[in-house]
């Protein structure tokens, strides 16, 4: 089985069109402002957004990006004015990571786990 995409509830899909886009994925498919589906710049995933006048409240859906280098990644969003709420650190299960949000609330974690994430040393076998 292969994940394809993950879809995601927006208020306002143009608004959460633009943050996707700066976040560095590639819009392929935009349907009168309801719905948006954008391809991962590695891998085959993809990832979409449709419109819902309720979205979810307190952490919300929490959406994880691997990237080679989590600092360099958050330096290139900051210049593009995307505010981060936790800066890039090492993390207990071998991971660093940075989180930040969308429009949304959706938390976005910009992380790199390397070999760890799917072969972490607890990894049941």
């Amino acid at each position: 089985m292969n994940l394809n995409q993950i879809t995601v509830p927006s208020k306002d899909v143009p608004k959460a069109i633009e943050f996707y886009i700066k976040l560095g994925l590639e819009l392929i498919v935009h349907t009168h402002d309801r719905y948006a589906r954008f391809e991962c710049n590695v891998g085959d995933a993809t990832f979409s957004i449709h419109h819902s006048e309720d979205v979810p409240k307190g952490e919300g859906v929490l959406i994880y990006f691997e990237v080679k280098d989590v600092a360099e990644t958050v330096s290139e969003l900051t210049k593009k004015d995307i505010e981060i709420d936790r800066m890039p650190e090492d993390k207990s299960w071998l991971w660093k990571e940075a989180r930040l949000k969308d429009p949304d609330g959706n938390q976005i974690i910009i992380y790199h786990a390397g070999e760890n994430r799917k072969n972490p040393p607890w990894r049941i076998q």
